[in-house]
């Protein structure tokens, strides 16, 4: 299940025995454990809410398994939670699935991990485990998420603000939750969340800067480039990172207009979202093909050539921006 809908889950039917907390996004793989734990009911915390870290139980997976079957004191529940664990399929077979098969009603064991080791075994797909998709979520979803969480916060919100905010956050939700909670502190109880409030009170991520800044140079807005550009070079923005930015982004436009087939197919190859594959071709195809091609071959030179130290990061910067916008 998505982390989105362990709540649903826990409410609907109680803890399962066995969770797989997973996946890149930090925030979502620590407030599932929470979920996880006030589910259990916990009062006596030095009792039953038991830490790990997966080297160290790895070390003696039998005593490790034996553990778990230890009754709680003066709780229903006892929380046993192991961070970085990745038992191979060998030691899957032999310590846990046999605990998966029959665990003990009153434990609740959580493996939490960042990622999968490709030498492990595969939980997710295990029996008796309960997968928590804690994977980084698609701009939609985040921005339903986040729609949620301000109306939980006492905030009245326009979903255009909601996915405004998310994508300034680089859909980052630990950082959306403190810009919550600094809008709900802003506004107070029944404020109304607009894209002018957005704007006016949460900071741009430098992602989505980057992608402003490309968005300018494509439609050749010389006034708003520059804006962008000087507010992030005065923010301590590199410029050997924005030229490479930019560089990045003519050899995206080149490579949609060479792949064949459906924006669906090219964004399949590139690693991208279709809607960004219709995007850049109309780019593309507004600017001309061999000019976006005589753009990043003059563009990626410079990269290199500011890498090697034939030109000063500044020097390179400002070629750049002579060919993109007057060349």
């Amino acid at each position: 299940m998505k982390f989105t809908e362990l709540a649903k889950s826990l409410k609907e039917g109680g803890p399962a025995a066995v969770y797989l907390v997973e996946g890149e996004e930090a925030y979502f793989r620590d407030h599932a454990v929470h979920a996880l734990r006030a589910a259990c009911g916990i009062t006596q915390t030095v009792l039953n809410d038991v830490r790990f870290e997966g080297e160290n139980v790895k070390t003696d997976l039998a005593r490790f398994v034996n553990g778990l079957f230890t009754f709680p004191f003066m709780d229903e529940k006892r929380f046993v939670r192991v961070y970085g664990f990745f038992p191979t399929e060998k030691e899957w077979e032999r310590f846990l699935k046999p605990y998966a098969d029959s665990p003990c009603p009153s434990t609740v064991l959580a493996i939490v991990n960042a990622e999968k080791k490709p030498n492990a075994a595969d939980l997710k797909r295990k029996k008796g485990v309960t997968f928590v998709d804690c994977s980084r979520e698609s701009e939609e979803t985040l921005a339903r998420w986040l729609y949620g969480v301000m109306k939980k916060s006492g905030l009245a919100v326009d979903a255009d603000a909601a996915a405004l905010a998310v994508r300034y956050c680089a859909r980052d939700a630990a950082r959306m939750k403190r810009e919550t909670e600094k809008l709900s502190a802003l506004l107070g109880e029944g404020g109304r969340v607009t894209r002018a409030v957005i704007e006016e009170y949460v900071a741009k991520d430098a992602e989505y800067k980057i992608y402003e800044l490309t968005q300018a140079a494509s439609q050749k807005n010389f006034s708003r480039f520059s804006e962008i550009l000087a507010d992030m070079t005065g923010k301590g923005y590199d410029e050997n990172a924005a030229l490479a930015s930019l560089t990045g982004h003519y050899r995206t436009l080149c490579e949609v207009t060479e792949l064949a087939g459906s924006d669906a197919e090219a964004a399949k190859t590139l690693g991208i979202k279709p809607f960004a594959v219709q995007r850049n071709r109309e780019t593309a195809q507004r600017l001309g093909k061999a000019r976006v091609r005589e753009i990043y071959r003059r563009l990626y030179g410079l990269s290199c050539g500011a890498r090697s130290g034939l030109y000063s990061k500044s020097g390179a910067l400002s070629a750049a921006i002579a060919e993109i916008f007057f060349g």
